[in-house]
């Protein structure tokens, strides 16, 4: 009897591990998904997640699996190719085979980008190219931005896109700016968004000057208006005083809701087509107004927007700070299902390569950068704003700077909000520890190594000794455990690749591909699973929709690529040439070639 006891006990813990397995895996069981599945995938599909032993998977721990089933825009399979025919449904089920043709994956995230501010400005403005020099911008781009204007009736000339290195021996002046126009206000933005020339009236509007040369306004906080040797402005500005002139424009005319519109639909055709499926804009008030956000929602509740799109407020170090944090808060008002306006923005600092970031040891002639705010002002901001369930969003360059907003959100700040730092050029050991204890989140990535030789010899005399090429850490966020994403900052960086493929080739290899040379700091480079994780679920996890999105797991929903190369397995130098064949967003083909 005792035995015959122990017996039918063995079998019960048995069938009991059997019955538990089985409910551990029933999520992905056809069991409960009536009328079969809409679509079913075969290949080699990389899900950014490790699943479960017992999910079919197989190979690079757990992260590749051969199939995956979608019912009402969400996976309900995922598993190996036997497991998924249960779900097809003859006469219903679409059936893609992608196996052999390259990898599925899920819809990638861009951490930071400016897709607004870059299609607005080819709406509004002119866009200088990268190679243009002073004596062009003065001679042929400024009189042709002026002369759109007029013909448009304009009230504001606005362009972007000078690169400081080729416009520093021969900076344009107001002055210049004046002969070419002097009835209109003219602002033109350098590449970076960091720098700014501006005309005579465009001052006159911000009270910087009068119009006969007195000089009302010598500085703004965070910025630097350069002075000349008559000690007028010359109309060079730097920093928080190029945002400031910027502020006094015709902002709502230059950028109003219908033209906000408009660019969403190109914004939303050049992501989907280079694979992203989700984003955060880094300034979704660049023109001093929420249309972008008011747009972006009134097409979302009609349908028409295909991708998670996050919102940063920006907050200058020259406004009134509990004003512009109430402004943010109601920003949110805008927020709909795949709109998500929870983030303030903020700069720390300026750029190391243009002088202005805040950094330890000093630059070559002796100065240390630009901070734009003092500790406690940050640590009392980032409580405020997370307090109202707002996360900060916080551009900082310099390792000195890094270790003060570092500081800021471990006093100020809310462990869960995942407050973020965007570029980090150069970092401290120790606040890499301190960023992992307090759930710091960071979006980087190293397309500054997008550089040509007689820039990279330039870089060496302008940036502190020891920060020439150990600059843009990516490998140690992963091994500290510290959420890192990756990002375009489209179109601050003119030249470098947008598309995840490209910006993945340079974390793996440390070089662009046109480029022949040393590869940048390789002790930082990346493995493509690192790059392809801070490609899709740490971003999802970055705009706090990981539960929803950014891999390929029963439950979440199918935002997926079908990818024309194996990007894990092609020759690495060949990295940059992969394509999205086809964009799914909610289980439906949204783009393809």
């Amino acid at each position: 009897m005792k035995r015959m006891m122990q017996w039918m006990m063995a079998a019960i813990l048995v069938c009991g591990a059997t019955v538990l397995t089985a409910c551990s895996n029933s999520d992905n069981s056809a069991q409960g998904v009536k009328g079969g599945a809409d679509l079913v995938v075969y290949g080699k599909i990389f899900t950014s997640e490790r699943l479960r032993v017992g999910d079919g998977t197989s190979g690079m721990g757990n992260q590749v699996v051969e199939a995956f089933a979608v019912k009402n825009g969400k996976y309900v399979y995922v598993g190996d190719k036997a497991g998924a025919k249960a779900y097809i449904e003859k006469g219903k089920t679409e059936v893609v085979d992608y196996t052999g043709k390259g990898l599925v994956m899920p819809g990638c995230g861009n951490g930071h980008a400016h897709y607004s501010m870059g299609y607005a400005i080819q709406s509004v403005g002119t866009v200088v190219g990268l190679e243009d020099n002073s004596e062009k911008f003065l001679t042929e781009i400024v009189p042709a931005a002026v002369k759109k204007a007029k013909d448009n009736g304009a009230k504001a000339i606005f362009g972007f896109g000078w690169r400081f290195l080729n416009f520093q021996d021969n900076m344009p002046t107001r002055q210049q700016l004046d002969a070419i126009c002097s009835d209109i206000p003219i602002y033109f933005a350098d590449e970076e968004g960091h720098k700014g020339l501006a005309n005579t009236l465009c001052l006159v509007n911000a009270g910087i000057m009068k119009a006969d040369g007195t000089v009302l306004k010598s500085e703004v906080r965070g910025g630097e208006i350069v002075m000349g040797a008559d000690g007028t402005p010359t109309g060079f500005l730097k920093e928080q005083a190029g945002t400031y002139v910027r502020s006094f424009m015709d902002n709502d005319n230059l950028f109003p809701v219908d033209m906000a519109k408009a660019n969403m639909a190109k914004i939303e055709q050049q992501i989907l087509s280079e694979g992203y499926t989700m984003y955060i804009d880094g300034w979704g008030n660049y023109f001093y107004n929420t249309n972008f956000y008011e747009a972006a929602q009134q097409l979302d509740k009609a349908g028409d927007l295909h991708f998670v799109l996050g919102l940063t407020y920006e907050i200058e170090s020259w406004m009134d700070v509990d004003k512009a944090l109430a402004e943010a808060r109601d920003a949110q008002k805008y927020a709909s299902t795949r709109v998500k306006p929870n983030w303030i923005k903020i700069f720390i600092d300026g750029t190391v390569e243009g002088g202005t970031g805040f950094v330890e040891p000093l630059y070559p002639d002796g100065h240390q950068g630009l901070p734009n705010w003092e500790e406690d002002e940050l640590t009392d901001m980032t409580r405020k704003a997370n307090a109202d369930g707002v996360t900060m969003h916080a551009h900082v360059m310099g390792n000195k700077a890094v270790t003060r907003i570092v500081n800021a959100f471990v006093n100020g700040g809310k462990d869960e909000m995942r407050n973020t730092l965007v570029h980090v050029r150069n970092v401290d050991a120790a606040d890499y520890q301190r960023m992992a204890d307090h759930n710091i989140y960071v979006t980087s990535g190293m397309l500054w190594h997008n550089m040509e030789e007689k820039y990279i010899e330039l870089l060496k005399q302008i940036v502190p000794a020891g920060m020439e090429d150990k600059s843009y850490p990516m490998k140690s966020y992963f091994d500290y455990g510290i959420n890192v994403t990756s990002h375009s900052d489209y179109p601050a960086l003119s030249g470098c690749p947008d598309d995840p493929f490209g910006i993945m080739e340079i974390a793996v290899t440390g070089l662009l591909w046109p480029h022949n040379g040393t590869p940048w700091w390789s002790e930082e480079l990346l493995t493509r699973e690192q790059a392809l994780i801070a490609l899709t679920i740490n971003c999802a996890k970055q705009m706090f929709v990981e539960d929803e999105r950014g891999s390929v797991k029963v439950g979440k929903f199918a935002d997926f690529l079908l990818v024309n190369k194996d990007v894990l397995t092609c020759p690495v130098t060949e990295i940059h040439e992969a394509k999205p064949a086809a964009t799914y967003f909610e289980g439906k083909r949204v783009f393809s070639m």
